[in-house]
C-alpha cells in the first residue's frame, strides 16, 4: 500500500512502491504524482540527487521494484493545470472507461504527449483533469495529425497486458484513410519492410527497405470519389507512419499529408475544404485485461472530415 503523504509542503514526501506500480520507470512514476511540475524540472532533481529510492541517487531509466521507496523533495505545484491544456474537453471525448482502462477519440492536431516543442498532449491533459489518479498511461500512440481511438491504461498491470497484445496478434485496429486519386482495385495487401531514421532536427521520415521491420498493412476501397478513394485500412504490424508510407507504395498517398504527401494535390484539397491529413483511427478491438471478454471501440468521424467527404461526393 502508498504511505501517505506527509502535507507539510517544506517536508520531502516518502512514498511506497506496491505492486501495482513495481515496473515502472521513476521519472514516469513521478510525472504522474507531480501534475503542474515541468518536465524539465523532474529531470533536473532526479539528475542532482534530489529524488532518492531507498535512500541511493537514481537515473530516469531505473525501474522501480515492489517495497521501494522514493524519497521526493518539497515541491511547490502548480494551483491548476498548466495553461493551455484543454482537459474539459477531452473527458467529453471518451469513447470507454472502466476501473482498468479508457478509450479517447483523439482530436487531429493533439499530440499523445507533450516534448519536442510541444507543451502539453492528451497524456498531460487528461492528468490534469484527473488530479487524483495515481496511474494514466499511453498503451499505444497516434500521429498528432490522426484524429480516432487512444487506448490509455489506468493500472501496471493492464498496460503490460496490453503492451502484450500490441506486439502480437491481439488488437485490431482499422481506419478511415482518403487516397489521393482514382484507386480501381477493391483490396490490396502491402508487405513491405519500413525502416525508421530521425533527422537532426528530430524530425522522423520512414520509407521502404529491406533493412527495415516486417510491415503489412490491408487496404480495401470503400468509396470512389472526385479526384479521391475512400478507403479502410487495417495495419496487420504497428510500425511508424506505417499506413502513409504503404499508401504513398501504392501512388496514392494520403490526402493531406504533408510529410509523404503530393504537395500539388495537397493544395488542390485544401482548396476543396481539408485543412489536414485524412486519417482516422475508427475502430479498436482488444481482450480485455482483466476479465478476458473482447472490447470493441468506434470513433465516429470527426466532422471536418464529414463535411469533406460531402464536397468531394459526385453529384446526380
Amino acid at each position: 500500500m502508498m504511505k501517505p503523504l506527509p502535507q507539510d509542503p517544506n517536508r520531502p514526501r516518502l512514498i511506497e512502491v506496491d505492486a501495482e506500480t513495481a515496473g515502472q520507470r521513476i521519472d514516469n512514476f513521478l510525472f504522474s504524482r507531480l501534475k503542474g511540475v515541468p518536465k524539465s524540472h523532474v529531470y533536473r532533481i532526479l539528475r542532482t540527487g534530489q529524488v532518492r529510492i531507498n535512500g541511493g541517487r537514481s537515473k530516469a531509466q531505473q525501474r522501480l521494484n515492489e517495497g521501494d521507496v522514493v524519497r521526493i523533495p518539497p515541491l511547490r505545484l502548480a494551483e491548476a493545470p498548466e495553461a493551455g491544456i484543454p482537459t474539459p474537453w477531452l473527458e467529453n471525448r471518451i469513447l470507454h472507461e472502466d476501473e482498468d482502462l479508457l478509450v479517447v477519440n483523439k482530436p487531429a492536431g493533439m499530440a499523445v504527449h507533450g516534448g519536442s516543442g510541444l507543451r502539453f498532449g492528451v497524456i498531460e491533459g487528461l492528468r490534469a483533469a484527473r488530479e487524483d489518479a495515481r496511474f494514466l498511461e499511453l498503451v499505444h500512440r497516434l500521429d498528432r495529425d490522426t484524429s480516432g481511438c487512444l487506448l490509455i491504461a489506468k493500472r501496471r498491470s493492464a498496460l503490460r497486458q496490453l503492451h502484450e497484445q500490441f506486439r502480437g496478434e491481439g488488437v485490431d485496429k482499422t481506419y478511415l484513410a482518403l487516397f489521393s486519386g482514382v484507386w480501381a482495385r477493391r483490396r490490396q495487401v502491402v508487405d513491405a519492410p519500413l525502416l525508421k531514421n530521425v533527422l537532426q532536427s528530430g524530425e522522423r521520415m520512414v520509407k521502404i527497405s529491406s533493412e527495415g521491420k516486417a510491415a503489412i498493412t490491408e487496404f480495401r476501397r470503400l468509396e470512389p470519389l472526385s479526384g479521391a478513394t475512400l478507403v479502410e485500412a487495417r495495419p496487420v504490424t504497428g510500425r511508424t507512419h506505417q499506413i502513409r508510407v504503404h499508401a504513398r507504395s501504392l501512388g496514392h498517398p494520403l490526402a493531406g499529408d504533408e510529410r509523404y504527401g503530393d504537395p500539388s494535390l495537397n493544395q488542390d484539397f485544401r482548396q476543396r475544404g481539408l485543412k489536414r491529413m485524412f486519417l482516422h483511427a475508427a475502430t479498436l478491438a482488444f481482450t480485455h485485461p482483466r476479465n478476458g471478454r473482447e472490447i470493441r471501440v468506434e470513433a465516429p468521424l470527426e466532422p471536418d472530415l464529414q463535411d469533406f467527404l460531402s464536397a468531394v461526393r459526385p453529384r446526380g
